[in-house]
């Protein structure tokens, strides 16, 4: 019995080596391949939570090691990949200081502020059942849709492929989830105590958003998932202060 006692710590780690794979192709500039493995670090991430609250298999070590892994796989390896597509983007200015592209480095921006934002989550009581500031998988996730929806995109060469390509919409996104992940706003979690209705609307809702978003948008759709997030959390806000 104690045996299971681990699974949730090694799903833990396997979200780690997700991430630190997801770095490795990057460097070797397959960012759609790491794309899908910081998805997947995602996939291990929730099931670690989920496995923890089923066997009751809840730890010190557990808590510390998830964050470890998610500064990892929702901090550096994105950051990675963004510095990947700033290089690639265009409209960018070439400004170099020792033979380093300062643009490119604000990539590296999104691990510090993931890791602050895990450092507080770690010591803030108000986050059990929900968020306080956008949480480091939901940002990392709009992060790796950025290739693939470059992918997509790429053919048709539209209006919108040319700015969700430019650098400085890089760069604002860079700024944007920076700012959130260490914001005071609050945010609804995807924590499902029970797979019923009762209890978990808002949650069955934002799922069957995020799908029909999925099957009409493709890849294009998961930022907008990321924004559908926020716009419902603060509709929930909003009307519980108003209440």
């Amino acid at each position: 019995m104690k045996l299971f006692k681990h699974i949730p710590n090694t799903l833990t780690l396997m979200n780690l080596l997700a991430g630190c794979l997801a770095i490795l192709l990057t460097t070797q500039d397959m960012l759609i391949e790491a794309s899908w493995l910081i998805f997947i670090a995602a996939l291990f991430d929730f099931l670690d939570g989920m496995m923890a609250r089923l066997l009751k298999a809840y730890s010190a070590i557990g808590k510390q090691l998830d964050s470890l892994a998610d500064v990892v796989s929702f901090g550096v390896a994105p950051a990675f990949i963004m510095y990947q597509l700033i290089l690639m983007s265009h409209g960018r200015q070439h400004t170099e200081v020792f033979s380093f592209e300062i643009i490119p480095m604000l990539s590296f921006l999104l691990p510090l502020f993931a890791a602050l934002r895990l450092a507080k989550f770690n010591i803030d009581e108000r986050q059990t059942d929900s968020f306080i500031g956008l949480p480091t998988p939901a940002a990392a996730l709009l992060i790796a849709s950025l290739p693939l929806v470059r992918m997509q995109l790429y053919e048709g060469q539209s209006l919108f492929y040319m700015v969700v390509t430019n650098t400085y919409f890089y760069l604002g996104i860079i700024g944007v989830l920076s700012v959130l992940m260490v914001s005071e706003l609050p945010l609804f979690a995807l924590k499902f105590k029970s797979m019923g209705w009762k209890g978990n609307e808002l949650r069955w809702i934002f799922l069957g958003i995020s799908l029909i978003l999925l099957i009409t948008l493709q890849y294009v759709a998961i930022p907008f998932i990321v924004l559908t997030y926020l716009f419902i959390s603060m509709v929930v806000f909003l009307v519980e202060i108003q209440s």
